[in-house]
């Protein structure tokens, strides 16, 4: 997994290098993603925009987390263009009972669909590297992330193990969480384990896309991300 490390973040990644069902691969250095931003360093800046060439950042947290959290270090750096797609369902209804948190999943994209087309239209049209995140990374980043690799015909199993690979950071993850005030409470109420990603999840997660929409990218047409959208975001992701 090319984990990028930085100082303020602990599970920021690129997803260059995953194979597609056709046999090509994903090109380095146009779609990361990672976690809450907001205790980059200097040097992390320096990073993600001069060496790996970050131009616009894609947030998903709600407005009440931006509110919450205040400005974060990239937010001064002209050359970076940020789009905020709120994805969080406002409602919790029983979708999907044996894994709610994939049920959990499927509210984004139906009390959402806007916010996530909107989301992988920002990521098409990007004009260098574009970053996902949210505030673990795991969830809402993990949802966007599948949907965009599984439009571009990445093998569905590359698509779970890169979601599973955030367990490998969960101690770092949680640890920075627990320093926000609008985070800690969550974290703190239940075991650090117990917010591991389990590749199950995403599994159940794809599958049911299959079985309720006919696929990723039926799903994306149907709520106007079109032909035209698909290729911006073949282009932008895959190699020629």
């Amino acid at each position: 997994m090319p984990w990028i490390e930085l100082e303020g973040a602990a599970n920021v990644r690129d997803l260059g290098g995953l194979v597609t069902q056709d046999g090509g691969e994903t090109v380095a250095g146009r779609l990361l993603r990672g976690d809450n931003l907001q205790e980059l360093s200097p040097s992390d800046v320096a990073t993600l925009v001069g060496d790996i060439g970050l131009t616009t950042v894609v947030d998903l947290r709600s407005t009440a987390e931006l509110v919450s959290e205040g400005p974060a270090p990239l937010d001064a750096v002209t050359a970076v263009q940020h789009a905020h797609h709120p994805i969080l369902s406002e409602r919790d209804r029983y979708r999907y009972p044996a894994d709610p948190l994939c049920g959990h999943y499927l509210g984004y994209l139906e009390d959402r669909p806007d916010q996530v087309v909107a989301a992988l239209r920002s990521v098409a049209g990007a004009g260098g590297a574009a970053l996902v995140h949210c505030a673990a990374g795991k969830d809402r980043t993990g949802v966007v992330a599948a949907l965009a690799l599984t439009a571009v015909g990445v093998r569905a199993q590359d698509v779970v193990a890169d979601y599973a690979a955030t367990g490998e950071r969960i101690a770092g993850i949680v640890e920075r969480l627990r320093r926000s005030p609008i985070y800690a409470a969550d974290i703190n109420s239940r075991p650090a384990e117990q917010h591991r990603p389990r590749p199950q999840t995403m599994t159940a997660f794809l599958d049911q896309v299959r079985a309720r929409y006919g696929g990723a990218t039926r799903w994306l047409a149907g709520h106007g991300f079109g032909r035209a959208d698909l290729d911006r975001l073949h282009a932008k992701l895959r190699r020629p």
